[in-house]
Formats: structure tokens, C-alpha cells, sequence
């Protein structure tokens, strides 16, 4: 779970988690840079950056940044770029190549020769038919992945605590459902504001562990659960394409009211094994009641708590025929006030996880001792911020520059 508690004056020293010292001790080079349209050379967000051939990746930022750190031991690699609606890109890669380069993508409309006639009238029926092809397109044995983690949360615009960590997922089999599914987490570090006015005491549904329960085809009870299909009204939307390949998109809003919130949004899925690529969706607030029983698990008595918007992103990456979880993105914007108090305080907080590597040989399960628990919040398990060397060899989410300015200031306060 996400826990954004009483923030503490005191920052503990840096904590190293078991596990650590092969991943660090990797002779590695890194390469970076900027993601643009080629036709308008604006920053694409959230690109897909992975090494042929592998299951090594990362995704850009919001500013379409990325970092990637290549094993040393690697012939001269070949990075491809992948994004909603366009081409995928690739380029040759060398310990010798120049940093900060700018990387283009060139956007790619879907042709009318290319889309043949949708033989899925009923999209409810497309979606009902994704479902019955997960034991097909989804990985049947164990894996072992690799990810990284981060949780912001923001008062107002201003940055009051900022979390990141390493983590190991253990994905079951398709076949299976969640609850053999954990994280470990391998290394992590943290930074909370000091002022005790940026204190906030509440506990929310989120976390590192929210890479196992916001993957949807695995766990579809969050929104594709089949007996809650006829909640929703669906729509066909025009055709486009992910990592090359054309993608089927589907549009949904809830149309009933039920003791659960509804979700509205968007589906991809894969024209060709009907797979699901991504999702995009935002829960419905007209109840805001059952919002909050959803998504707050404690505050402190007398805190008034007013959720604003709760949204996700998630997405899946193929390789190999089999389809596997991705990236995850949650974003949760809520209010809160004390009862004595005239006005109330914004504040956003938003958790994101790539999945950087990805193994499936002589794997083991992580054991409830070493797995990360719902009951904790990650600024628990993972103290000092470090410098742009703390993460050794190991794969991150590039921080965007307000991110970095945050983090600066944060610093400066200790």
C-alpha cells in the first residue's frame, strides 16, 4: 500500500537490501537522451525504449527522456522505440556514443488499405473474445521481472515526498490467479519535507504491489471481469498501432450504478491475437462515498478526505509471441481538511513501475519474509536519498526535470 504518514524529521541512513552486489558490481555504459515527433519535434511521453533482442528496457518520462544502462558484455546493441500511434524506430547502439542525443519517431496513420472490415460489431463481443485468448497470448509459466518503482506525492504544486526503489515481481502463471504474486523490494531510497506542515497521516491503496493487482488481464476483477461487462457501454474507436503492429480500440463508460465505483476509458488490443496492449481509464467519481471506501484504507480521526480523480495507465509488452506486463501508472488527486479548519489542501500523489528485465529459467518464488508488505509505505523501507550513482547498473525511469528541481530543494531542507 502507499502510505504518505507522518513525516519524520529524522532520514535514516541508506538502507541496501539483500541481493544487491552482482547488479552493482556489472560493468555497464549508459545511454540517454530526448524522444521527438519527427514531423513537429515535440517530446513524446511515455515511450516504450527496450534492447532488441532482450527483455532490457525502460520507458521515457513526460519530457520523453529516458536512461538506459547496457551490460558492457553486449555485442553492439540495437535499441527500438515504440509508442502509441507510430512507426517503431530503431538505432545502433556503442559505449561510444554521444550522450543527451535526440532520438525521432515518425507518427503513423492508420491507411484505409490497411484496415479490413471490422467484423466486430459488437465490441463488448471483442472484448469478451480478448478474454477467452489470455491462456494464449499471456505467459503460462512463472517470471522473475525486474522493475522500477516510484511514488511522488505533491501539496498543492510542491513536492512533500518523493520514494523510489528496485523491486523484484513474481508473476504466476496466466492460469493462476494474483495471491502467489510479490514483490520484493531490492533497493530503495526516499526523501519527505520536514515541515511539519507538509504532514499528512493517510493510507492509500497503491504502493510497489500495485504492479500485481493493476495488471487487468491478470487480475480482471478490477474492470474485466466478465460479469461486469454489461455494466459498461462500449464504442469502436479508429484504428491505430503499437510496436508496429494495428491495434483494435475500444471506448468504454459505465452505464449502471453499482456497489462498486465503474471505471471509464480506453482498450487497445491487438488486431492479430487479440491480445490486450493497453488501457487507459479513469474511475467514476459521482459517488464519491464509494470511492473513498475503495481507495483510503486509514486517516486520522477529525481529517476530512475528498477524493478528486483516480486514473490509470497500464501496459503490456510483446516479445517472442507472449504478451507481458509492461507499465503501470496510477495517479490519484484528492482533497483534505480538518474539521477546525476554513479551507482544504490539494494533493497529488502518483505511483509508477517499468518492468527493466525479465527472467523465466531456474526462477524462485519470493518468500513472505523477503516480500514487500501491504502494511508498510515504501519512505518506511527505504530512507536516505542518494546521488546519480545509487543505482549502480540497474534500469530507471529518468526523473523529469521539475522532478529533479523537487528533488534539489527537498535536499536543501535537510
Amino acid at each position: 500500500m502507499v502510505f504518505i504518514q507522518k513525516l519524520s524529521l529524522l532520514l535514516g541512513l541508506l538502507i541496501l537490501f539483500p541481493g544487491l552486489q552482482a547488479q552493482d558490481n556489472i560493468d555497464y555504459y549508459t545511454i540517454n537522451g530526448t524522444i521527438k515527433n519527427m514531423r513537429n519535434k515535440k517530446k513524446i511521453s511515455y515511450v516504450n525504449v527496450s534492447v532488441v533482442g532482450t527483455n532490457v528496457g525502460t520507458i521515457s518520462n513526460e519530457d520523453g527522456e529516458f536512461i538506459l544502462k547496457l551490460n558492457n558484455g553486449l555485442p553492439t546493441p540495437e535499441i527500438e522505440f515504440s509508442a502509441v500511434g507510430y512507426y517503431n524506430s530503431r538505432i545502433k547502439v556503442s559505449k561510444g556514443s554521444e550522450p543527451n542525443q535526440t532520438f525521432y519517431m515518425s507518427p503513423r496513420p492508420v491507411e484505409l488499405n490497411e484496415v479490413e472490415v471490422v467484423s466486430w460489431e459488437n465490441p463488448r463481443e471483442l472484448i469478451v473474445a480478448a478474454l477467452e485468448k489470455v491462456e494464449i497470448n499471456y505467459s503460462l509459466i512463472p517470471n522473475l521481472m525486474t522493475g522500477f518503482y516510484r511514488e511522488t506525492a505533491q501539496k498543492s504544486k510542491k513536492y512533500i515526498n518523493v520514494s523510489e526503489a528496485v523491486i523484484h515481481l513474481y508473476k504466476d502463471s496466466y492460469k493462476d490467479d494474483i495471491f502467489r504474486e510479490k514483490v520484493q523490494v531490492l533497493k530503495g531510497r526516499s526523501l519527505i519535507s520536514p515541515k511539519p506542515g507538509d504532514t499528512l497521516a493517510v493510507k492509500l491503496l497503491g504502493g510497489p504491489n500495485l504492479a500485481i493487482f493493476c495488471d487487468i488481464v491478470k487480475n480482471p476483477g478490477m474492470i474485466l471481469d466478465k460479469n461486469l461487462l454489461y455494466y459498461y457501454r462500449y464504442k469502436m474507436g479508429d484504428m491505430t498501432s503499437i510496436n508496429n503492429r494495428l491495434q483494435y480500440v475500444v471506448h468504454f463508460s459505465s452505464q449502471i450504478l453499482i456497489e462498486q465505483p465503474l471505471y471509464s476509458g480506453t482498450f487497445y488490443i491487438d488486431r492479430e491475437t487479440l491480445a490486450f496492449t493497453r488501457a487507459e481509464f479513469k474511475m467514476d467519481m459521482s459517488d464519491k462515498d464509494k470511492v473513498t471506501a475503495l481507495i483510503l484504507r486509514h486517516k486520522p480521526k477529525g481529517l476530512r478526505f475528498s477524493p478528486q480523480e483516480v486514473s490509470y495507465v497500464i501496459s503490456y509488452r510483446q516479445n517472442e509471441g507472449k504478451t507481458y506486463l509492461n507499465y503501470v501508472h496510477n495517479e490519484m488527486k484528492f482533497k483534505c481538511d480538518w474539521k477546525r479548519r476554513l479551507f482544504a489542501t490539494n494533493y497529488t500523489v502518483i505511483s509508477e513501475m517499468v518492468v527493466t528485465d525479465n527472467q523465466q529459467n531456474n526462477i524462485a518464488r519470493i518468500s513472505g519474509k523477503n516480500s514487500f508488505s501491504m502494511n508498510k509505505s515504501l519512505s518506511d523501507e527505504a530512507m536516505t536519498y542518494y546521488d546519480g550513482d545509487f543505482w549502480g547498473a540497474y534500469n530507471i525511469i529518468e526523473p523529469t526535470e521539475s522532478l529533479e528541481s523537487a528533488v534539489g530543494k527537498l535536499k536543501k531542507m535537510q
